[in-house]
């Protein structure tokens, strides 16, 4: 794909943020984009709040750019909210039963799919399935952009793969870095750093080593030309004040 795309993930639980549990989706994610040669926009873990969920959501929808991947709140429970605030934010608050989802959920629990777990097949409108290797009550998404799935990872990462395999598999975008490990302190580098256009990707990372200070200088960007314009500025103030430097190679 050779659109530029802003990946978002929308991890949902209290229990995160109260040390109940430790997260696995944001690793998981994040490994699969940078395999396919995409990278993160933002990353959001949040508490089980609908008005800040309804925000996040709302916040994400407005980058035309967008693609999010919300892990979290698709059950049956009193607390799960993920499916209504999903069609508050992209489909105006309209819902339907989805008949391949309830038939997956009537055949998995028999009996028992009635009356609270049926409700997990009560989607936004125009809601597509991504399929749960586990217990098969599926996770969903909208739009081909916004992927819905449950805060087990056991479930999700294989509806992550499902979805990046068929929408998103690989970037045709190339995005070029060069990076400079210089012996320097930031603050001599301050005047150079002011000089970088602000649309390239920028990084300065100190180090002290004892009394030795260093910096790793990253510059990158889509158009190598400018990388290449933008990273020589340092290497030339090196020279000139006779700072020594390393080029850090694939870095």
């Amino acid at each position: 794909m050779s659109k530029r795309v802003n990946f978002y993930s929308v991890i949902i639980g209290t229990e995160l943020l109260n040390g109940r549990r430790k997260d696995a989706h944001f690793e998981f994610l994040n490994k699969e984009l940078l395999n396919r040669g995409w990278e993160h926009k933002a990353s959001f873990v949040i508490e089980d709040d609908k008005e800040l969920m309804l925000k996040i959501f709302n916040l994400i929808k407005f980058d035309e750019n967008s693609v999010m991947f919300c892990f979290g709140g698709i059950g049956a429970t009193p607390d799960d909210f993920t499916r209504q605030i999903a069609a508050d934010a992209f489909t105006d608050g309209e819902m339907e039963f989805h008949e391949e989802a309830k038939k997956k959920i009537e055949n998995r629990f028999k009996e028992e799919a009635y009356p609270h777990r049926v409700n997990m097949a009560y989607l936004p409108i125009n809601a597509k399935l991504l399929k749960n290797v586990v217990n098969d009550v599926s996770g969903f998404y909208l739009q081909d952009r916004f992927f819905f799935t449950p805060g087990f990872p056991s479930m999700s990462q294989s509806m992550i793969l499902e979805a990046l395999d068929k929408h998103y598999s690989s970037s045709n975008i190339k995005k070029y870095r060069k990076t400079v490990t210089i012996l320097s302190s930031e603050n001599d580098l301050i005047e150079v750093m002011k000089k970088i256009p602000a649309h390239l990707e920028f990084s300065s990372l100190p180090k002290i080593i004892g009394e030795q200070r260093k910096v790793v200088i990253s510059v990158a960007g889509y158009n190598q030309d400018e990388v290449n314009l933008a990273f020589k500025l340092f290497l030339d103030f090196c020279l000139e004040n006779k700072k020594e430097y390393v080029l850090e190679i694939g870095l």
